[in-house]
């Protein structure tokens, strides 16, 4: 009798096919990201090309030509007639403070919550979750009414107040998620100490948490600074209006002269590139250091 023969293994890849498909993948991946890169990158070009242009190149060639001739013109008009640096003020102003206070509001709420324990907590962040849900639209008429009784309508404090609110409630359930894995053995062993609540929350919390709550304040900033609706019905004065606000209202006094509107685009979006750039290493290390955690 012959022995049976017996299957050989298949033969595993060699290690340089592997390497050669890792690298193909890794230049897929890289062309995908340059293609989104172009997409995101769009707008701000065909804005920027466009806010040069005279108003006749723009007629003759359409939007998505090259500018065949410079001018500041566009910049200029909607500088002067806007109020450009007055709206520019009040627009850091606004988002600056509603970042600050809803970073602080935040991390009080769910210091109280995650590591306070208080009776009804999770009943209590359910309530806040319910209020991010619900649509900015049906808060403007009770809101309106509100500012309109306390006497700061057409003041930036209402809408300062109110961007405190709203962005503090996503920052609550952020930071309350992140505290609830807080080490208690850490907080055992500064109670022991002696330790106060406020102690444990400035000298052992917040160092901890800053550049998480560094990341917080960059996103709170960036979304109050885009926000169009509740400023556009609470500050009804040239001199509170915010430049989303200005932008807005852009097209009903230049609507024959869209190379003013894309000058506007550009003046309203570049503070807030120059702001990411500034944050960009603290935005990264927060998102880097609370994903390890």
């Amino acid at each position: 009798m012959t022995d049976a023969t017996i299957p050989s293994a298949p033969a595993k890849p060699s290690a340089g096919r592997r390497s050669r498909r890792r690298g193909a993948g890794r230049w897929i991946v890289l062309g995908l990201l340059i293609l989104f890169l172009l997409l995101m990158l769009a707008p701000l070009v065909l804005a920027a090309m466009n806010a040069v242009k005279t108003a006749a190149d723009y007629a003759a060639r359409g939007p998505l030509a090259l500018p065949h001739s410079f001018t500041i013109a566009g910049l200029k008009a909607f500088w002067v007639h806007a109020n450009f640096p007055r709206k520019l003020l009040n627009s850091l102003l606004l988002s600056g403070a509603a970042a600050v206070f809803g970073t602080a509001l935040s991390l009080f709420n769910a210091y109280a919550i995650g590591i306070g324990r208080i009776r009804g907590g999770r009943a209590l962040l359910v309530l806040i979750l319910l209020g991010i849900m619900i649509p900015q639209e049906s808060l403007v008429y009770p809101l309106y009414y509100m500012a309109k009784a306390a006497g700061l309508f057409d003041s930036l404090w209402s809408v300062i107040i109110i961007f405190t609110v709203l962005q503090s409630a996503f920052g609550t359930y952020l930071l309350s998620a992140v505290m609830q894995e807080f080490p208690h053995e850490l907080l055992e062993a500064a109670r022991v100490d002696g330790a106060t609540r406020w102690q444990i929350l400035r000298l052992i919390v917040l160092p901890i948490l800053r550049p998480t709550l560094a990341v917080l304040a960059t996103f709170f900033f960036i979304w109050t600074w885009n926000e169009f609706l509740l400023p556009l019905v609470l500050l009804a004065s040239n001199d509170t209006q915010t430049i989303s606000v200005a932008m807005g209202v852009l097209s009903g006094q230049y609507v024959s002269d869209p190379t003013t509107t894309a000058a506007a685009s550009l003046l309203g979006i570049a503070p807030t590139i120059l702001f990411f750039l500034i944050f960009q290493r603290t935005l990264t290390k927060g998102v880097i250091v609370g994903a390890v955690k």
